[in-house]
């Protein structure tokens, strides 16, 4: 027999008044699904000397003193926020958007503790590091768990595009006809999914991880700054609070297929309005006030690929790099991937150099690999000054006694600091 709970709203005093603290949070409280991801658009602010480091998820909270604060009881830890969901930015006057996307296992260890008796809620703590030699500062968001209905923010868990039958590549000859597209969201919460339809044609330059991320995703100020492309199609559609839904696609006839090449189907989703996903920049005092931030995502979308006029045979004998693309200006401080076509049943190397030739990473790669992300000390290392921003990158091809085959050209890239 399922146990019912009693949620009780309990919000930690984090005010300046009571800690002496500089930064504050805004949400302060958030419902979350007991039972699955959630994700949630926050807003810190004022970083004045501050840097922030790690952030936990835990049941009980103490204090933090010497720093500012509370910060997580060790005993009470759940997990910890990784790498890979880290979209956290500095935006606006001394603000900081941190997307804090909670893993299921992070929200099955809590409702596991409130079966055992404890409340029905946890925290998310962020340290922020005092850059000028004061006090650390801890800022707590309550977390209330709830079923992940109406009053939770309305965020895509999961994406996944493919045609009609399930494939997630096509090929076809110049002029040829292609099959429906749609997309599998699993979501939180329950609003209006607003956005539209993209193609990237052939020879454009291919889209970045923050072009791929949804607007609700960004920093306000970053919003318009995301690169556009030919636009199919628009969609305004209600989500009701049941959690997933397909989404069609543009109609086929309008995708283009007459240049030969590699295209991008790509799904956009807009910032909606949304009550519960909203943050007030005026709360925390790094603007005016309500930003809208419903759809958000912790994670890129996924984009469609189909080729004209190359056959898939064609495709198997070559390697064809896909991003970044050539050229690219690549955000610093973010997670880089690398993306191929490949041929199969061979080894591939993934080599990134400086313009100069030196070597930087080097990676050897199964033969079923098509993509691989860099390890993070990458982009620090970068940020720190200690690799040139300015680097290059190519795949060497090894056949299963180890002999090479064949190498790409060689495709430059650099970090924008």
């Amino acid at each position: 027999m399922k146990r019912q709970f009693l949620l009780t709203v309990i919000i930690v005093s984090t005010s300046v008044a009571a800690w002496g603290q500089t930064i504050r949070v805004n949400p302060t409280g958030v419902n979350v699904n007991a039972s699955n991801a959630t994700t949630v658009f926050l807003t810190f602010g004022r970083l004045t000397n501050h840097r922030p480091a790690e952030a936990y998820w835990c049941g009980d909270l103490i204090p933090a003193a010497p720093d500012l604060g509370q910060r997580c009881d060790p005993a009470t830890i759940f997990g910890s926020l990784p790498a890979r969901y880290d979209l956290s930015r500095r935006s606006g006057d001394q603000g900081f958007t941190d997307i804090m996307s909670i893993p299921p296992s992070v929200a099955r260890r809590a409702y596991q503790s409130a079966v055992n008796g404890d409340e029905g809620r946890f925290f998310y703590v962020r340290h922020f590091v005092n850059t000028a030699g004061g006090p650390d500062e801890y800022v707590a968001v309550t977390c209330r768990l709830t079923g992940g209905g109406a009053h939770v923010p309305l965020a895509l868990t999961d994406v996944k595009l493919s045609f009609t039958p399930d494939q997630s590549v096509i090929f076809i000859k110049s002029g040829a006809s292609l099959p429906p597209v749609s997309a599998q969201i699993t979501y939180n919460g329950t609003g209006r999914l607003v956005g539209r339809w993209e193609v990237v044609m052939p020879g454009e330059e291919l889209p970045t991880e923050q072009d791929l991320l949804t607007e609700g995703t960004l920093p306000i100020e970053e919003r318009p700054r995301q690169r556009r492309y030919t636009q199919i199609s628009r969609f305004n559609l209600f989500l009701p609070p049941t959690g997933r839904t397909i989404l069609p696609g543009p109609d086929p006839s309008r995708l283009p297929r007459l240049l030969e090449g590699a295209y991008l189907i790509l799904l956009r989703i807009e910032a909606s309005d949304d009550k519960e996903a909203d943050t007030n920049l005026a709360e925390v005092g790094v603007g005016p006030g309500i930003v809208h931030s419903g759809a958000v995502a912790g994670f890129p979308l996924p984009a469609l690929r189909y080729y004209v006029g190359i056959d898939r045979d064609q495709m198997n004998d070559q390697v064809i790099l896909l991003r970044p693309a050539d050229n690219a200006a690549l955000p610093a401080g973010r997670l880089l991937e690398f993306a191929w076509s490949g041929t199969a049943g061979h080894f591939f190397q993934l080599e990134i150099t400086d313009i100069a030739g030196q070597p930087v990473l080097s990676a050897l790669l199964p033969s079923e690999a098509r993509s691989y992300r860099v390890p993070s000390w990458l982009a620090e290392k970068i940020q720190n000054g200690q690799i040139a921003p300015e680097l290059r990158w190519r795949i060497t091809v090894f056949d299963q006694q180890s002999h090479e085959i064949s190498s790409t050209t060689w495709r430059p890239f650099r970090f924008s600091l």
